[in-house]
């Protein structure tokens, strides 16, 4: 999909401002994910924001249906939805009847890693998501749209590390309820903070984790050769984005030669392949303790992601899903009770996801814990019959845990 027209990234301050409610990302990623033509919504929000008074609801959905893009596009697309974000705070999203649960989501400016993914969450739901946008200049959380219950959305990253220090401070006193109110423990879900944490937690297995900078990349690469096998990333990446596994010198050299990162994590390489030769991780969420299954994508391939696994085209390894998600809650879930008692005890939060694995000594190893794990329904139910009931147990779970902490302030 390419947008048909050219936009200028701001729309002058001087412009009147009609403040809108915008489709949202949820709507746009579903369309896109499903190969949809996206040229006629595109060229809509082109017009609707270049009138003589501006869509702010149009403009930030122009910007993210640009970020799908990628590439120059996706930073165009940045750029615009500061612009957005800039004019106007808040956004509704209302879905099915709008009749539901109101829920003001506080969340900063990136993509669609950088905040939970709380418009998939409520998809098939009567709610209304008021994404409310905050940064370090936000002095006051005071005249905010009325709302049932607040949710702290904004993920760890090293570029959000400031705003979560300063929500700290702001939500300090927030006079109605919300969900995931510590900003401070979000933003210590870095790898290595995480892998710290939970080093002797029973159950789990965290492998080690440092955070390098490029200077000792390179001596290490000068001084001696690679001891054991282990895995680099860039700081701040996912999806695999920069990854490698390093097993000697050259792998090591070709991994600075490729990647300008200042900084990376590193960590020892578990092998976690299964008796069928294929290594398969798991997407959890935890929701007030309670852990649900998102997905398990299964590769020959060490690194796996759910998008490089190819599951659509490989029948025995849904197959394997499928049965993962029937049992879960009476068998793996079951089956590492001890494990996830201990994540929702040392983690501490309303609402979290992780990526893990099954080890074959029964451990939990554990990848990484984030609040802003990408949980949908999106796959096409011909191929994953299987995935929508389980995502609706999930997403059901999700606004019952909302719905219970608005009642019990009312209350």
């Amino acid at each position: 999909m390419q947008l048909s027209t050219q936009l200028s990234p701001a729309a002058p301050a001087s412009w009147p401002v009609a403040a809108q409610p915008c489709l949202g990302y949820g709507a746009i990623v579903r369309q896109a994910y499903a190969g949809a033509d996206l040229s006629s919504l595109s060229r809509d929000l082109v017009a609707r924001v270049q009138g003589p008074v501006v869509d702010l609801g149009a403009l930030l959905d122009l910007a993210t249906l640009m970020m799908l893009q990628g590439g120059d596009l996706a930073a165009e697309g940045a750029l615009m939805q500061r612009h957005a974000i800039a004019m106007q705070k808040s956004y509704v999203i209302s879905h099915g009847s709008g009749l539901g649960l109101r829920i003001l989501a506080f969340l900063t400016a990136g993509d669609f890693m950088a905040n939970t993914p709380l418009d998939f969450l409520l998809h098939g739901s009567d709610a209304v998501l008021i994404l409310h946008f905050v940064d370090c200049e936000t002095d006051s959380l005071s005249n905010l749209p009325a709302h049932d219950v607040a949710f702290m959305a904004i993920g760890e990253s090293p570029t959000t590390a400031a705003v979560l220090a300063h929500m700290h401070t702001l939500l300090h006193g927030f006079p109605t309820p919300i969900c995931n109110n510590a900003p401070h423990i979000i933003s210590t879900l870095s790898r290595e903070a995480v892998a710290r944490h939970l080093a002797d937690a029973p159950g789990l297995c965290i492998p080690t984790t440092r955070s390098l900078p490029r200077a000792d990349l390179v001596a290490a690469l000068m001084t001696a050769p690679v001891a054991a096998p282990y895995i680099l990333r860039p700081i701040g990446t996912h999806a695999g984005i920069g990854m490698a596994l390093i097993a000697s010198s050259a792998d090591l050299a070709a991994w600075l030669r490729n990647h300008a990162a200042t900084q990376a994590y590193a960590a020892p390489f578990i092998d976690y392949r299964g008796s069928n030769g294929l290594y398969a991780k798991q997407r959890i969420v935890l929701i007030k303790g309670k852990p649900y299954p998102s997905h398990m994508a299964l590769s020959p391939h060490w690194m796996v992601h759910y998008l490089n696994a190819d599951m659509s085209n490989h029948p025995t390894r849904r197959a394997a899903e499928a049965a993962w998600m029937a049992d879960f809650h009476h068998d793996f879930a079951h089956r590492h009770a001890t494990a996830f008692a201990s994540l929702y005890d040392l983690i501490g939060l309303d609402y979290f996801g992780i990526d893990c694995a099954e080890l074959p000594d029964g451990r939990l190893l554990v990848f990484e814990v984030d609040v802003a794990m990408i949980v949908h329904d999106m796959d096409p139910p011909q191929v994953f019959p299987y995935k929508h009931p389980a995502m609706r147990h999930l997403f059901a779970g999700f606004l019952s845990m909302l719905a219970e902490c608005a009642k019990n302030s009312a209350g």
